[in-house]
């Protein structure tokens, strides 16, 4: 039985996401949550790449807002990481990651108004995701129309949620000391 290597390319991007994370939050001088200065600095300002920072569009790949996002985006990375290391050979996985990650950033450059700031990792890793379904149905001679199930009841039960939790965090206001950016 051949040993599989603990530097796999799930492990590095998890590991480099994590420095990356501890980078900013000692550069913001807050653990928990990404100072919005350093957003401004490393993640994706839209303004800032109009200006000039494209550099940001891939930076910002690698920025979280805070734990909690960083946590979930590294769960899902894993999930959906490992099974695309079956599927993949590492240079196509790192290009699905790397290019589906800049995809996501063009869109929100294009289609988010100049003072939109945003981070993470979600479009590099719902790219490897959705590589990954195509590749497998494609693989096995099934049609790619059945892979799309159902987009309405996804982004219904998106929407739903975010309305739900902005009315829950609205009527808890009062609970909670929160900085909006």
């Amino acid at each position: 039985m051949r040993r599989r290597s603990t530097l796999t390319p799930t492990t590095f991007l998890v590991a480099v996401n994590i420095l990356v994370y501890v980078y900013t939050s000692v550069v913001g001088g807050n653990f928990i949550r990404t100072e919005y200065g350093v957003l401004l600095q490393f993640g994706q300002a839209n303004s800032n790449v109009l200006s000039g920072s494209y550099w940001q569009l891939l930076t910002s790949i690698f920025v979280h807002v805070d734990i909690t996002h960083i946590a979930l985006n590294m769960l899902f990375l894993i999930i959906f990481g490992l099974r695309a290391e079956e599927l993949f050979t590492t240079e196509e996985y790192f290009f699905v990651y790397m290019f589906s990650g800049l995809a996501g950033s063009l869109l929100t450059l294009f289609l988010m108004a100049p003072n939109t700031v945003s981070a993470g990792a979600s479009g590099a890793i719902f790219g490897m995701y959705g590589a990954g379904i195509i590749y497998t149905r494609k693989t096995f001679g099934q049609s790619i129309i059945g892979a799309g199930v159902n987009v309405v009841a996804h982004f219904g039960g998106l929407a739903a949620g975010l309305i739900i939790g902005y009315a829950l965090a609205k009527s808890r206001r009062d609970m909670f000391w929160i900085e909006d950016y």
